[in-house]
């Protein structure tokens, strides 16, 4: 009769110790939901801001100096070049977008050559090319719906 019952506390034991390495709320593999919140913010805040190419700071940006200033104003130092982040992040399906994810598209025939953040509302912000500023765009704009390649999460 001992040896079943000793058996039951072992296994609550490794059900419970299983509970409490679980990742804190907001957290699912890797992906911090405030860290990505606050870099969609800081995009957001940084609507107006001229585009200068290889640009990463609030004198100018370029799509992926953007999404590198804004991660990094959140506490994630990511990499400068839409290739680097696309390697970085993992691809997710185009209903699971969430604020925060990154958008990839096609310009110039080139793929992935462009970046932007999601707001979570389909829509995005990003740095679209010279003589331009930040700004937000919808997804449903025939344009970018045209050059969507992918969405993709840190």
């Amino acid at each position: 009769m001992r040896l079943p019952m000793a058996c039951s506390l072992v296994l609550l034991a490794v059900i419970f110790s299983a509970c409490a390495s679980a990742p804190p709320p907001g957290h699912v593999s890797g992906y911090s939901f405030p860290v990505a919140d606050k870099a969609a913010k800081t995009a957001l805040a940084l609507v107006g801001r001229p585009y200068k190419f290889k640009g990463d700071s609030p004198q100018g940006f370029d799509c992926s100096g953007l999404v590198r200033y804004s991660y990094l104003t959140a506490g994630l130092d990511l990499p400068h070049g839409t290739a680097a982040l696309k390697q970085r992040s993992s691809p997710i399906s185009f209903r699971d977008i969430r604020k925060g994810d990154l958008l990839f598209f096609t310009q110039y025939g080139k793929k992935y050559s462009h970046v932007g953040i999601s707001t979570g509302q389909n829509e995005f912000v990003h740095a679209p090319s010279s003589g331009k500023t930040v700004r937000v765009d919808s997804l449903d704009d025939p344009y970018w719906k045209d050059h969507f390649l992918g969405a993709r999460r840190l």
